[in-house]
């Protein structure tokens, strides 16, 4: 399962995961959060000796970092997790190019102007998704394709199903290719959960849980049938 997310997040990435260890370790740090070496290496089927060397390497050029986790016998435990700079091998979709413009925008238009654009992009991204997902009828299919659709935007999108609940799913993002823009522009976030709903229509409810611009990892919404 999750090296099967690992490959499903470099689907329109291009260069994001090449297949090295190194690119991997990235890529599972994102979508799984802090993790130990050992954990790593059974993820990713390697000795934890490779994982260790991959790991240092990384944290001298401050793409990782680690924090010790006390365990109740032994010494503590290695939790490794992304630095901020290991953003640069996840896309960013320009973010800083698009909040100056959105910037001048606001200058030029006014808050207004910057509104209905925001409204025309969602108009048009949720006549995108609906065409694609009405075509399923379930709603992990619905979240699947949607899932997928994320991903191709390069959002590092899944979707897990949420143990003990009556057919609740959480649709995951691991990352956020507009985050930039999105600290410039708050209304591009509060879109995303109007194109969701929208998008999957009357029969299911969508509830933002995580929101990384609030200092989550992740961005993560609870989907639940009516």
């Amino acid at each position: 399962m999750v090296k099967q997310q690992i490959e499903t997040a470099s689907q329109g990435h291009g260069s994001l995961l090449t297949g090295t260890t190194r690119h991997s370790l990235l890529n599972l740090l994102k979508l799984q959060g802090p993790m130990d070496a050992q954990a790593l290496a059974q993820s990713l089927e390697v000795s934890a000796m490779a994982v260790r060397q991959h790991l240092y390497a990384l944290m001298e050029e401050g793409f990782v970092a680690f924090s010790e986790v006390p365990r109740p016998v032994g010494r503590p435990a290695k939790h490794w997790a992304l630095t901020d700079a290991a953003n640069r091998f996840f896309p960013d979709a320009h973010g800083e190019l698009t909040s100056s413009l959105l910037g001048a925008m606001r200058d030029v238009f006014g808050a207004d102007g910057l509104d209905k654009l925001i409204q025309a992009r969602t108009s048009g991204q949720i006549a995108e998704y609906a065409a694609k997902l009405d075509q399923h009828n379930s709603l992990v299919e619905k979240l699947s394709a949607l899932a997928q659709i994320r991903t191709s935007e390069g959002y590092m999108a899944h979707v897990e199903e949420i143990p003990g609940s009556q057919g609740d799913f959480l649709l995951i993002e691991n990352h956020c290719p507009i985050c930039v823009a999105a600290q410039a522009c708050s209304g591009l976030c509060a879109s995303e959960l109007t194109v969701f709903r929208a998008a999957l229509g009357p029969n299911f409810s969508v509830e933002r849980t995580d929101h990384l611009l609030s200092g989550a990892r992740r961005c993560a919404y609870r989907v639940s049938p009516r």
